[in-house]
């Protein structure tokens, strides 16, 4: 058995395996990339204002939104809920705790209390199979000319993009960096304990693995389930630590436990700004995001979809990406967030271009198979 092995307990592994529709709920937990707020100060940008809206997105009554709390919904009640509601006459009441498990529970039982929630596709996907559980978003007012076809679903409409990314001790390697994954898996060029994510709330890192075993980026998916755990095979002895929440890599960093490690880059954002010697290496990092979703017999059905359409315009966007280090779905943005923060998002276009689109629909179809081969071969 395996260094990293020992670090997870076994029940931990072994209920994951059956955790189902749990699993994918957990998957949009706020700790999963939204750094504490203490740890990440916003830059002290003034954000752009909007003056007027459509008169298409003006209304009345409210709008009940429904985040993920802490950092992110502080940023996001700035950006969209305060700007919406003046300019429209739409009250935003906004809440923490979005739970794939209370939306399946109030559309059940006819009681839908939410009228937005933020969510992951692969959650959408995973409850979808089990009932109508969404109401499809209607684009009639989305500024789809400027948002790409891979933002927007039946069900739901991305409006934030993160990056699962390398990062590195910048002391470790002599000023050399390391580029893609077959760099993190040269134990020889790169020496020293890596950190890699498991299978807790989110995913095993496959596509790393492939692209450590020369998979090039756009031929990926479908993922090839044994080249990826036979590509494991060849660094399991140098992972410390399989992490399941994304403050752990970033503290191993911090604490010299680890000179390599895959992170979300809010997390680095942070760090950066604390001073720690480490750094993010974009290459062959994946483009990850989340939506809003409308839950079947939302009681501000219209409502909501002003709200969606509103929010995933450029000049919301920006404000939410010029508060957080978090990026954007709609393409002008990137003409609206001044240069020195736009190098911090994944989506800023020097970035993006290096990153690829994590495929939701092959992970909520191959999940429960890969978690069950994943817990045999990590406690093997």
């Amino acid at each position: 058995m395996s260094r990293a092995a020992n670090s997870v307990p076994r029940r931990r592994f072994l209920t994951l395996a059956g955790q189902g529709l749990l699993g994918l709920g957990a998957v949009g937990a706020a700790g999963r990339f939204f750094p504490p707020r203490s740890a990440y100060a916003a830059p002290d940008l003034p954000l752009p204002e909007m003056m007027s809206v459509p008169e298409a997105l003006k209304g009345s009554g409210e709008v009940r939104v429904v985040c993920y709390g802490g950092v992110i919904q502080d940023a996001q009640r700035r950006a969209y809920f305060e700007p919406f509601e003046r300019l429209t006459g739409i009250k935003v009441r906004d809440f923490p705790g979005a739970d794939l498990n209370k939306i399946k529970a109030m559309v059940d039982t006819g009681t839908v209390e939410w009228d937005v929630v933020q969510l992951g596709r692969s959650s959408v996907r995973l409850l979808n199979k089990k009932g109508d559980y969404f109401e499809k978003i209607d684009f009639s007012h989305v500024d789809v000319d400027n948002i790409d076809p891979i933002h927007r679903y039946e069900h739901g409409c991305e409006m934030l993009v993160f990056g699962q990314v390398m990062a590195y001790r910048t002391d470790a390697f002599g000023g050399a960096i390391p580029r893609g994954w077959a760099d993190f898996w040269d134990i020889k060029k790169f020496a020293g304990d890596r950190t890699l994510g498991g299978a807790g709330p989110s995913t095993p890192e496959l596509e790393f693995a492939l692209m450590a075993a020369g998979v090039a980026p756009d031929k990926l998916y479908p993922l090839d389930i044994d080249k990826a755990f036979a590509s494991y095979d060849k660094i399991k002895d140098s992972i410390v630590k399989w992490w399941e929440t994304g403050a752990v890599p970033t503290q191993m960093l911090t604490d010299k436990e680890v000179v390599l490690a895959t992170v979300w880059n809010g997390r680095m954002a942070a760090l950066e700004q604390a001073g720690v010697p480490a750094a993010v290496s974009w290459d062959q990092g994946l483009l990850k995001r989340d939506s809003w979703t409308v839950p079947k017999g939302a009681k501000n059905l219209e409502n909501a979809m002003k709200f969606i359409a509103f929010s995933t315009l450029p000049i919301p966007q920006a404000r939410l990406s010029m508060q957080v280090p978090y990026g954007f779905v709609n393409n002008k943005t990137a003409e609206i967030v001044p240069p020195q923060q736009l190098a911090q998002l994944p989506t800023a276009p020097e970035i993006k271009s290096k990153l690829i689109n994590f495929d939701y629909d092959w992970w909520a179809d191959n999940r429960e198979k890969v978690i069950e081969r994943w817990n045999k071969w990590v406690l093997g």
